[in-house]
């Protein structure tokens, strides 16, 4: 009798078109856990004073780099394992696809890990949050722009995205006030945009300085000699509290609408979502109905003018 080989059964896994889970999208991996910041390698480090630094960022993964839109005015979390946590404004045009530029002033722990870092490190990033500057509104308008300080780093991403669609705008204006010529951000960007015909530019420092031959005074001296169409105008301002009372007032004076103040400011946000309360004002949240708000809502601010 011929003998049989007996063999366990196999069980064959058809892979159906119904059993078949494609991968998540970009947008769906971002919105599964908005919490989870999303590795990126920096790519680029520019000091630009002794105590700001510019941060290029590529997020590594590429579905999620596709994913990441941003707009002038948003911020994003930026970690660094292992010692924590800090919102950052965007500083390039969202028109620069697959990075990311951030401007870091050295602080706290954070802020100087950061610092530490070189090129090819790994952080998190997370966002982009917040309400941006309203970009479409202001095409086919005057822009009026004013910095003081490190509040040229987020208005620095709308100057470059309009820079990007400038037959989109008519005139556009830059008023940058600095303490003292080294605390000067983006200089060599600076003396691009003051030679062109196309961007009216004004830059000053608060005091007189051996090393200084330009403006002096502080940017609402700027307003004397500014010659502004106030019926087709949009200002947008950011700096340290103490100037945006004094910047809207000379705005107004110009006869700018207060409808068309728009202002960036940041008020201890730490989640970025709304959920912590850090910057819970009222009924407002920092983080969600700004930090770009019209000058009518930000007068309800506390603190904020």
């Amino acid at each position: 009798m011929e003998s049989r080989k007996r063999t366990a059964p196999t069980t064959l896994s058809v892979m159906t078109e119904q059993s078949f889970t494609p991968p998540l999208t970009g947008e769906e991996m971002m919105a599964a856990n908005p919490y989870r910041p999303w590795s990126a390698r920096i790519t680029s480090i520019t000091p630009l004073t002794e105590k700001e630094t510019l941060f290029e960022m590529r997020i590594i993964d590429d579905r999620v780099r596709e994913a990441f839109h941003h707009h002038p005015g948003q911020f994003v979390c930026v970690s660094i394992f292992g010692v924590g946590e800090v919102p950052i404004s965007i500083s390039s045009s969202p028109s620069k696809s697959g990075f990311i530029e951030i401007c870091v002033r050295r602080a706290g722990e954070v802020t100087t890990a950061l610092h530490n870092m070189q090129c090819g490190d790994i952080v998190g990033l997370r966002g982009p949050y917040g309400t941006p500057f309203p970009f479409e509104e202001m095409k086919g308008h005057d822009v009026l722009l004013v910095a003081g300080g490190l509040g040229i780093a987020p208005l620095r991403s709308l100057i470059n995205n309009i820079h990007d669609q400038r037959s989109e705008f008519e005139k556009v204006t830059i008023v940058y006030g600095a303490k003292t010529p080294g605390e000067i951000m983006f200089r060599q960007q600076f003396e691009q945009w003051s030679h062109r015909p196309d961007f009216d530019f004004y830059l000053t420092i608060d005091k007189p300085h051996p090393d200084w031959t330009g403006h002096v005074g502080m940017v609402t001296e700027a307003f004397k000699t500014l010659e502004v169409d106030a019926d087709n105008t949009y200002g947008a301002i950011c700096g340290p509290p103490v100037m945006y009372r004094f910047v809207v007032e000379e705005m107004a004076k110009k006869g700018i609408s207060y409808d068309r103040i728009f202002m960036s400011f940041e008020r201890h946000m730490k989640c970025g979502m709304g959920r912590c309360g850090h910057c819970q004002i009222g009924h407002q949240y920092v983080c969600l109905d700004g930090p770009v708000f019209n000058y009518w809502e930000a007068k309800n601010i506390q603190g904020s003018m």
